[in-house]
């Protein structure tokens, strides 16, 4: 209990808030890098699920990326480390192999598991792949992209704090040099701040694919109502 007391009294100190390395500078290191692994995962794993929900090939590749969960990122990072070096080039590698898993596993969840009577209406009006792709999956997959979304980000704020460790980056600094100092209340105060963060992220992220499955529940009954018509 002291201890936690003594983490909000380090919170509490404005110096530590200010300067090049206080804890908005270091947030705003944390959020951005959180944001570019989410990113290059996003470029990667979308469209590769995207295809292989579409088109039913290379389902292993989701089997593969989904037993990668069960790889220690501590461990791909000091691997990395020692191929990369020092920087930021081994917490990235590190962390896309944490972030990838998911967004692929939720689209081609999202891709699949869109109705075949659905899919087979919309390509017996005519429509093309591609259409039927952008009209008629992709709509369907957005409240499961949105989840995958969720999950990947989660994990990457949580695990960004690894950044510290081979490279004087992000909010993982505080627990790095509060651990090599003792200084117990800068620890709890910089883990304080990295759950602060990702509580309200998840906050957010929730709204957002709360809202994305009601337009998908919607979408989906207009859109089979007007294949019917159609047909």
């Amino acid at each position: 209990m002291n201890i936690l007391l003594d983490a909000l009294n380090w919170l509490a100190v404005p110096a530590h808030w200010m300067g090049e390395s206080g804890i908005l500078v270091r947030a705003t290191e944390h959020l951005g890098l959180t944001l570019l692994i989410v990113a290059l995962a996003a470029l990667i794993a979308l469209p590769l699920g995207t295809w292989i929900g579409h088109t039913g090939r290379g389902r292993w590749l989701v089997s593969a990326t989904g037993a990668a969960r069960a790889v220690p990122t501590l461990g791909v990072l000091t691997l990395a480390g020692l191929w990369l070096g020092i920087g930021l080039a081994a917490p990235t590698l590190a962390l896309l192999v944490l972030a990838i898993p998911p967004l692929l596993s939720a689209t081609y969840s999202g891709i699949a598991s869109t109705p075949s009577a659905t899919v087979d209406a919309a390509r017996a009006i005519g429509l093309t792949e591609k259409q039927v792709l952008a009209q008629v999956e992709a709509p369907h997959a957005a409240g499961l992209v949105a989840a995958g979304v969720r999950s990947a980000t989660l994990q990457v704020i949580a695990t960004t704090t690894l950044a510290a460790y081979t490279a004087n980056y992000g909010l993982g600094r505080f627990l790095y040099e509060g651990l090599k100092t003792r200084d117990y209340a800068e620890m709890i105060g910089g883990a304080i701040i990295v759950v602060a963060l990702a509580l309200a992220t998840d906050a957010l992220l929730a709204l957002v694919a709360r809202r994305l499955r009601a337009r998908t529940h919607s979408f989906s009954d207009n859109e089979d109502n007007s294949l019917k018509e159609s047909l």
